[in-house]
């Protein structure tokens, strides 16, 4: 082969974004397929590509016998007499290697090499996108809106090289989009499948909001502040659970920023959803207290300790608010804690527990 065959795999290389010694490895094991089906085996058939000599090397290996009634496996053995057409000094035990003529293989030989070559680089590819889906698990990632299903509302996103489908399901009530727009999605999982490797994407997961805060509060990303958990109800109320390491910084503080610049940007990308800060403590009651806020709390009773069950008291104004807009507040609290809240007003009337 000649230098335009090196040149032409640089080529490919740029084009399809490969790895040139990943493509030489398929464009070798596709000469030992072809040279296989000549010889009717590929046992003992060896290719070596040097791309810096413009050398490709076919050639059997064949292991020298005493005489021709020694040969067992004519694929892979050859008598001295016969060895010694190839090499003259060839005694019984030598390794013989006999060079191979790419160009009498022929058109099915040929035809071969360039299905090999394409599986290859499908391979090489799949591998790829993979590997880069496998990276950014569970994080952030920014994709291009490039297809709207407008029967379903299912969002085609080119991620890198590759594509995901964000189902309507996992997308925040009420989002619209554009086709060329740019959105911040979260990978939940990656698959590998029979059809290529799959991203499972969202905007909904509660993931999403955590990420985010790690990426807009310094002191979550180094560590200092520790996100405890997060609930969420997407497109209406997330409350985030954060807790310092350091008792000089205060975790709910930093997170808003200030005068609310940081969990205000982390707003915006949420397309205006409420985000309520708790700070976490280790007290269950303090801890639950805080996740009912924005109402006042006046007691916490733990009424289970092996069921996680307690009983919130709040004054009678703030009732309402203790248990939010359809539950809602009480809802993603006792999702934020853990802990089956049931609130009663001060003036002693019960509402039905908020279970998990």
């Amino acid at each position: 082969m000649d230098k335009e065959f090196f040149e032409a795999v640089n080529m490919l290389q740029k084009e399809r974004n490969v790895s040139a010694e990943a493509l030489y490895e398929k464009i070798a094991n596709a000469l030992v397929i072809a040279a296989g089906h000549n010889y009717g085996t590929k046992e003992g058939i060896y290719c070596d590509i040097n791309p810096k000599e413009y050398e490709v090397r076919l050639y059997m290996r064949k292991t020298v016998v005493p005489e021709e009634e020694d040969v067992m496996d004519p694929a892979i053995e050859m008598s001295v007499g016969e060895a010694q057409h190839y090499s003259s000094g060839a005694v019984a035990g030598d390794i013989v290697e006999i060079p191979l003529e790419i160009n009498d293989f022929g058109r099915i030989a040929a035809q071969t090499v360039k299905h090999v070559l394409r599986q290859g680089i499908r391979e090489i590819e799949h591998g790829q996108v993979l590997q880069e889906f496998q990276s950014r698990n569970q994080e952030i990632v920014t994709a291009k809106v490039m297809g709207i299903d407008i029967k379903t509302g299912n969002l085609t996103l080119e991620i890198g090289k590759a594509e995901a489908l964000l189902p309507k399901s996992e997308q925040i009530p009420g989002e619209s989009f554009e086709i060329g727009q740019l959105i911040k999605v979260y990978i939940v999982d990656v698959k590998d499948t029979d059809k290529g490797p799959k991203a499972i994407i969202s905007r909904t997961h509660p993931g999403l909001v955590k990420r985010l805060f790690e990426q807009e509060v310094p002191e979550i990303f180094d560590g200092t502040i520790e996100v405890k958990g997060v609930s969420r109800e997407a497109g209406s109320r997330t409350k985030i659970a954060v807790w310092s390491k350091d008792p000089d910084i205060d975790p709910v503080g930093a997170c808003i920023g200030q005068r609310g610049t940081r969990v205000s940007k982390i707003v915006s990308v949420l397309g205006g959803e409420k985000i309520d800060i708790v700070k976490y403590s280790e007290n269950p009651g303090e801890f639950i207290g805080a996740a009912l806020a924005p109402a006042e709390i006046l007691n916490v009773e733990i009424t289970s300790e092996s069921l996680k069950s307690c009983q919130v008291t709040v004054p009678d104004t703030q009732l309402s608010l203790a248990i939010g807009n359809k539950g809602q507040n009480a809802r993603l609290a006792a999702k934020l804690t853990g802990w089956k809240i049931d609130i009663k007003p001060e003036s002693g009337f019960y509402q039905p527990m908020i279970q998990l």
